[in-house]
């Protein structure tokens, strides 16, 4: 599959500001609300940093999930509409499935959560979906990656946690191509374990941990400017195996300092699923 599309003349790389933590000991907590609500976060103490984020579609070819952390990928979808829930778990889903084993190699793959963004307030409200996340993190942790599991599938979990599994995201644009906070995705390589902090994530019936990511230079950051709805970025948030593999890719939203005047709100979909081997 080819991932490359026609986009207007972008740079080989920007210079922007991406939203780090200090690791300052403090504890960090994130309370998510109802749908259409902004997530609430306390604890820790931003630390923006001006980065280079560089154009990843110039050697878009070259990316191996498991040796970088992500993929992107040509995939058109045969959804209509991606706010008709029914659509998203009927068509979506399975389409998810496929794409996640042929660019992973996992046996079996289960879809468990999908979560739609706008960088519209107002849209975010009344399609009652989330904003996006203006901080680099990584969405599972050591102990969050096998709760996971046990949260999922109870009654094979603890057979299944024997052996190899990740936890691998698929993010899209939905309806047009993204104009503004486009996600920016770090190669695994660069990021240290000790470059991650657990941030408690608090939903209304249950407890989770994401990483929330301190600054390192060596960090090295892409973007695909002006996805599209046919294009996917595929990436492992979770591995449980620990050595000679991707284990957490450090994303985020960023303002992109090529976005047009009178740019369209970004609308994403983001896909998580349980990947076996």
């Amino acid at each position: 599959m080819s991932a490359i599309a026609e986009v207007e003349t972008v740079p080989d790389v920007v210079e922007a500001t991406v939203n780090y933590v200090e690791n300052n000991g403090e504890k960090l907590f994130t309370y998510t609300g109802a749908p259409g609500s902004n997530d609430k976060r306390s604890g820790g103490t931003y630390d923006p940093r001006k980065v280079k984020i560089h154009n990843g579609r110039l050697e878009a070819d070259r990316f191996v999930l498991d040796r970088d952390g992500f993929r992107f990928v040509g995939h058109p979808t045969k959804m209509r509409d991606f706010y008709d829930e029914d659509e998203i778990r009927n068509v979506y889903y399975p389409e998810m499935v496929e794409l996640i084993k042929a660019e992973s190699g996992a046996k079996r793959v289960v879809v468990f959560d999908h979560t739609l963004r706008t960088a519209d307030d107002e849209m975010r409200e009344a399609k009652k979906i989330r904003e996006v996340v203006r901080r680099a993190h990584n969405d599972y942790t050591e102990w969050s990656g096998p709760q996971r599991v046990r949260d999922i599938l109870p009654d094979e979990a603890e057979d299944l946690l024997t052996r190899r599994f990740a936890i691998v995201q698929v993010w899209r644009p939905i309806r047009h191509p993204v104009e503004t906070f486009p996600l920016a995705i770090c190669d695994a390589r660069s990021v240290a374990f000790e470059d991650l902090i657990i941030s408690e994530r608090i939903y209304q019936n249950r407890k989770g941990q994401t990483y929330a990511c301190t600054y390192n230079p060596r960090h090295h950051w892409y973007w695909f400017p002006r996805m599209r709805r046919e294009e996917a970025l595929v990436f492992k948030v979770y591995d449980s195996q620990k050595d000679g593999v991707a284990r957490w890719t450090a994303h985020t939203a960023f303002e992109d300092p090529t976005t047009p005047p009178n740019a369209r709100p970004r609308e994403s979909i983001e896909i998580r699923t349980l990947a076996f081997f």
